[in-house]
């Protein structure tokens, strides 16, 4: 077979890798600001909620995760008598978005705790509200510090999609096995999937520098 017959599937499991990595991301972002925030609450129930979450999710493994939210938690339902069987894209963006989430709140409580004190002094001073506080100034000075962080998250979570083929999602990884077991050409089929992946990792990379300018000028027109 010509390597050009490969390109079609191929491009097909690519579709379904940025649909995950796009849908997870986001996920994972939001779930980085609730718990990163959560962890630094004056609320010992959030507080412990968010460490909760946060130790569990980045001290076991993504792979054991994506086999208990697939193979798992549907036994797990049959027991109390509930239908929890997730498709395999739901399973693989939550878990994909729940351990980049859990990596991400630490970056989110750093940068908001490496904003200088006396910012929520001023704060203070003008009667802002703890709340107020952090929306209105320690979040807008921690944000473009978590930019780099962020970007090396979300390619690293763009490479961590190739373990959801392993629950027969057809992402690209999962393509190019089935393509490689039917034609035994290992180093066309491999060599064609890496160069895609690094594709696909020099657009997001992009897309996330351009983020992080974009919020650094809004940091700058802010102060």
């Amino acid at each position: 077979m010509e390597w050009t017959s490969y390109l079609p599937p191929l491009l097909q499991g690519a579709w379904v890798t940025v649909q995950l990595t796009v849908y997870s991301t986001i996920l994972g972002a939001v779930l980085a600001f609730a718990f990163g925030i959560g962890k630094l609450s004056n609320n010992w129930l959030i507080k412990g909620v968010s460490i909760g979450y946060i130790e569990i999710f980045r001290g076991t493994s993504l792979l054991v995760q994506l086999f208990w939210l697939y193979f798992a938690l549907p036994i797990a339902g049959q027991a109390i008598g509930i239908d929890l069987r997730l498709p395999p894209v739901v399973a693989g963006v939550l878990a994909l978005g729940l351990n980049i989430g859990a990596y991400g709140a630490e970056v989110v409580r750093g940068a908001i705790q490496a904003v200088p004190k006396d910012q929520y002094e001023a704060g203070r001073a003008l009667n802002f509200t703890p709340r107020q506080a952090m929306w209105r100034i320690a979040l807008p000075q921690a944000v473009p510090e978590m930019m780099p962080t962020f970007g090396n998250l979300a390619v690293q979570n763009l490479k961590d999609t190739a373990l959801v083929s392993l629950i027969s999602l057809g992402d690209l990884a999962f393509r190019a096995e089935n393509i490689r077991n039917f034609t035994q050409d290992s180093t066309t089929v491999y060599t064609l999937v890496l160069f895609m992946y690094f594709g696909m990792a020099l657009v997001l990379t992009a897309f996330m520098k351009i983020a992080e300018r974009s919020v650094g000028r809004w940091k700058t027109a802010g102060r």
